[in-house]
């Protein structure tokens, strides 16, 4: 549905009436986007072109890139056992930074802009400082502004809490600002600027002949941001597929198209595999000898989940006289200490009689929505790695998804493998 505006931009530098508004779009810029004036200027010429062709515009940014990580060395330096309200209070300032520089930006193109900050939109979020997450946006006012001419730039990372504090959204919280607000603002799509011009079957710097997609379903997205694909933030994809928010990932620094992440009925022709990735940051744990008792899993499984420990591939092997089982599972590789020490704490209560830990190995995933209609993918898959050679050490699948434990030596062999199997090479 088109909706009036009163004011657009054109080629003069000057505002006047114009016509019909043809979208009404949130447009992200990540850290590396707006790393020093250059970059901000040149991302106010992408607004004022977006601006120009009739558009109600918002804009999303994160601060310059290394900004937050500078914020955040410095609240540890002060403080090991710091206040999660004021390092919050802290860390938020990079993106107030950015949205005042970009709003003076597109100010020296005549055009009608201004920042908002989390709390003056009011992007309204629960009380848990430094992970917050968004509860409800009231977007009347921009809507109203926007809807005059203005544009829009708005704060990514930060809301305001039911006490009336700044509140963080945690890393990449800024792709998660620019999905709600888009859900807020009933926009007709959200446009995430990256270093990266859309999203890959799999890593170019992997495969070379790795090809960008034009259109990936939300569920694709979702897998693959879970299983290691670092284009977009994984809350913001669950974002963006509950309230069905066309997302956009294309590149900051070229007018090339993106990939559009879209709901599956827009796809006409799906392939029965889109994407491989793979996840580095996995540990291999294995229990020995443990006793095969009603009770063992939640006894093992139970004091990690209370530590926050989350656990993702299980397999589990019974001894030949059923009075014992050998037990492996993954976890985060920043969380096996934790884990061996959470183990021990647990182990008469667990009965096991040996743990073997592994941090060398990597996950790696086959991700496609045609696995739902065709046989024999995970066939294709064994048979791949099995040529090569590469051992699998744990395996687990979703509707869309297969996923393989491997040591981190085969990484590159199995992945470029893997995407030769399935026909996903560039022509």
């Amino acid at each position: 549905m088109c909706r009036l505006a009163r004011e657009k931009w054109t080629a003069t530098r000057y505002w006047e009436p114009p016509g019909e508004v043809m979208a009404r779009i949130v447009m992200k810029f990540g850290g590396t986007s707006v790393a020093d004036i250059e970059r901000l200027r040149h991302v106010a010429g992408r607004v004022a072109k977006i601006a120009g062709e009739g558009n109600q515009v918002a804009v999303v940014l994160s601060a310059m890139a290394g900004t937050t990580n500078q914020l955040i060395e410095w609240t540890r330096e002060m403080s090991s056992l710091h206040d999660a309200r004021e390092y919050d209070a802290v860390v938020s300032t990079g993106e107030q930074v950015t949205i005042g520089l970009l709003a003076m930006a597109l100010q020296e193109k005549g055009i009608s802009a201004r920042s908002w900050q989390g709390w003056q939109v009011p992007i309204r979020t629960d009380d848990v400082h430094g992970s917050a997450r968004i509860l409800e946006i009231d977007g009347a006012d921009i809507i109203q502004r926007m809807e005059a001419g203005e544009v829009a730039v708005i704060a990514g990372f930060q809301g305001i809490s039911p006490k009336n504090r700044i509140a963080t959204l945690g890393r990449s919280g800024s792709d998660t600002t620019a999905v709600a607000l888009a859900a807020a603002l009933s926009a007709d799509r959200c446009d995430i600027y990256t270093d990266v011009d859309g999203v890959y079957t799999a890593d170019p710097r992997i495969v070379t002949a790795a090809r960008k997609l034009d259109k990936i379903t939300y569920e694709e997205m979702l897998e693959m941001a879970s299983q290691g694909a670092k284009v977009l933030q994984t809350r913001s994809v669950e974002l963006a597929m509950n309230h069905r928010v066309r997302v956009q990932v294309l590149s900051s620094f070229n007018d090339t198209p993106g990939t559009l992440v879209v709901d599956e009925d827009e796809i006409v022709e799906k392939a029965v595999v889109s994407g491989i990735t793979y996840a580095s940051g996995e540990a291999k744990v294995t229990l020995l000898q443990v006793s095969d008792r009603p009770g063992v899993a939640a006894a093992v499984f139970g004091p990690l989940a209370e530590a926050n420990v989350n656990v993702d591939m299980i397999v589990q092997s019974a001894s030949p006289d059923g009075t014992s089982t050998d037990m492996t599972f993954t976890v985060s590789r920043a969380d096996l200490p934790r884990v061996r020490d959470i183990l021990a704490q647990h182990r008469d209560a667990i009965g096991f009689q040996e743990v073997i830990a592994d941090g060398d190995v990597v996950k790696v995933s086959v991700i496609g929505v045609g696995m739902r209609s065709h046989a024999g993918v995970a066939q294709r898959m064994f048979a791949a790695l099995s040529e090569k050679g590469i051992n699998i050490h744990a395996i687990s699948t979703s509707e869309i998804k297969i996923s393989v434990l491997i040591g981190a030596e085969y990484t590159e062999l199995a992945v470029r493998s893997l995407h030769s199997a399935y026909g996903l090479d560039s022509a």
